[in-house]
């Protein structure tokens, strides 16, 4: 059993694949997880003799002796590895079996295969349970090489191929590794929203939430279907009122009955209701409401505008200025028409905050926290890591090895560019031209951290024009307290800074940004009551996928991407 100072997912490794002449079956599914049996160190030898349940998808299919028998490279997606399977021609119809992503259920006997074979264990099948077929001239993934490109086409099945499953397991590892490194430093979770009417860049590059085209569809179906009342129409009922107003006052001079008058009101009551829905129909309009020329969104859903969120920075800060250390982790959004490799509208922030606490903790936890990543990955997710070696990048388990053991390189924004103007002057051609005040672009990212400085650099305290209003203003006036991680590979990893804790100083930089302060009026409250000293940061997931597999597209790297012109599914 492993002991405490096992990583969680390595205690779940030693549950599920033990060295032990037995072997168990998934917790919630009848079957034996294919990873539980030639993930062990003996490859699965060890069970030879033991009858079992597989399930899984067949990656490759032959028939063999005079189609006596077929061999079947079965997976279920828990490993990068496949399991042999041999079938019989008395035990299904192999002709369906053999084929690329036909699904099998079987129950059969592990046996040690013939001397000289690479896998050391194989899968005798007695029983097929299940088959779901594949009809070959129809299914648009074959077993030939396909590209990440082609892939993208069919977003739904691109999980079956070897490459995406394994980016999946790499994803899946480094969730639960942000979670783990979090909650050992005592960071608590908090699911920030992702509806929000704060813009946290103050970019502008939102989607926008709104039921007002709905509505307005709606409301126009309804006008055909059901016109508004005419003028004439409101002046008839209206002498309907007049009538049951009479009718009352008739009552009344007449001494009726309670019972009746009480009728007769509640007549004209209901005429007088009558005509004010009326009135109210009439001034219906079809198209989006307005008001003073504008979208009028008090009558949207959210009674104001609404938006996707671009970070959970400014929500989760509220709760670290009263749990001191906390963290979100969650999907984000931004409406920017870009079609490069590196762009998505839709993906993920790991976003932590910390109270009491200033830009070199920033960077401290910052580095720590890539380190924990990339160390979790060559402790747990070795296999997938070496298939990505092997088909993707040779160099990725190198690079997670010299970030996870190097020091990070921490220097000024001021010094990056005097070396990169220094870098120009002895020979070096950018795209992008380098003088103080520019945002670095990803080429002069990659310059510092690829050649220049060959591992991971930490550039801090950056011109306050290029960086958000929230950032805290040194005292030199020009510069902020932010700091950008740079790896090899993705260029910025990480973006963060010190907040700005000063109430009439964070005031004085909305302004200057020409931001309105009515949305941000609730985060001025954490500066108007009980401030605090607290920085953060966001690790971009996707990138850090991107860096771990060494795959160049970041559309590959997350599981439905959404970009320019496809949200498929």
């Amino acid at each position: 059993m492993a002991d405490d100072s096992t990583p969680p997912s390595a205690q779940l490794a030693a549950v599920t694949v033990s060295d032990d002449a037995s072997v168990l079956k998934a917790e919630f599914s009848d079957r034996v997880l294919i990873r539980s049996i030639i993930s062990r160190p003996d490859g699965g030898s060890g069970l030879a003799g033991q009858k079992i349940r597989i399930g899984g998808w067949v990656k490759t299919g032959r028939k063999a002796d005079k189609d006596a028998f077929a061999f079947l490279e079965l997976n279920d997606g828990s490993c990068a590895s496949n399991l042999q399977v041999i079938v019989k021609a008395d035990k299904y119809d192999l002709g369906q079996l053999v084929q690329t992503g036909t699904c099998l259920s079987v129950d059969g006997v592990l046996k040690l295969p013939p001397d000289g074979k690479k896998q050391k264990v194989e899968l005798d099948v007695d029983k097929v349970i299940h088959v779901g077929p594949v009809d070959p001239a129809k299914y648009p993934l074959p077993k030939t090489r396909l590209t990440l490109e082609f892939l993208r086409d069919h977003v739904h099945l691109r999980s079956r191929t070897n490459t995406i499953s394994a980016v999946t397991r790499i994803r899946n590892a480094l969730a639960f590794a942000t979670h783990s490194f979090f909650h050992k430093h005592g960071f608590l979770y908090v699911q920030t929203p992702i509806i929000t009417t704060s813009d946290c860049e103050g970019a502008g590059e939102m989607f926008q939430v709104t039921t007002s085209f709905s509505e307005a569809e709606k409301l126009e179906k309804d006008l055909i279907e059901n016109p508004p009342p005419s003028e004439a129409d409101i002046e008839a009922a209206k002498l309907i009122i007049k009538e049951r107003g009479d009718d009352v006052a008739q009552l009344k001079s007449a001494k009726a009955s309670k019972q009746e008058i009480g009728a007769a009101v509640a007549e004209l009551k209901k005429a007088k209701d009558n005509v004010l829905k009326m009135e109210e129909r009439s001034k219906l309009k079809p198209g989006i409401p307005q008001k003073d020329g504008k979208v009028d969104y008090t009558q949207d859903f959210f009674a104001r505008q609404a938006f996707l969120t671009v970070s959970g920075q400014l929500q989760v800060e509220s709760y670290a200025c009263a749990l001191s250390s906390v963290y979100t982790f969650g999907p984000t959004f931004r409406a920017e028409n870009s079609h490069t490799s590196r762009h998505l509208a839709e993906f993920w922030m790991v976003e932590p905050e910390i109270a009491f606490a200033e830009l070199e903790d920033d960077m401290n936890c910052a580095e720590a926290y890539v380190k924990f990543l990339c160390q979790w990955l060559l402790d747990d997710c070795r296999e997938d890591m070496q298939f990505m070696a092997d088909k993707i990048d040779k160099t990725c388990i190198d690079r997670l090895t010299m970030v996870a053991k190097t020091p990070f390189k921490r220097i000024t924004y001021t010094e990056a560019v005097d070396l990169l103007i220094d870098a120009v002057k002895k020979g070096k051609k950018f795209e992008n031209h380098v003088e103080w005040g520019i945002d670095l672009a990803s080429e002069h990212e990659r310059y510092l951290t690829e050649v220049l400085f060959q591992k991971p650099v930490i550039v801090y305290n950056y011109p306050k024009g290029i960086k958000a209003f929230y950032m805290r203003l040194n005292d030199d006036l020009k510069t902020v307290a932010a700091m950008d991680v740079l790896v090899p590979k993705v260029g910025e990893l990480i973006g963060g800074s010190q907040r700005e804790e000063r109430y009439d100083v964070i005031m004085s930089r909305i302004e200057e940004m020409g931001l309105p302060a009515e949305p941000y009026e609730w985060y001025l409250d954490l500066r108007r009551f009980g401030t605090v000293k607290h920085c953060g940061f966001g690790l971009g997931f996707e990138r850090m996928v991107l860096f771990a597999t060494g795959i160049d597209n970041i559309r590959d790297v997350i599981p439905f991407p959404r970009y320019p012109g496809r949200a498929d599914l």
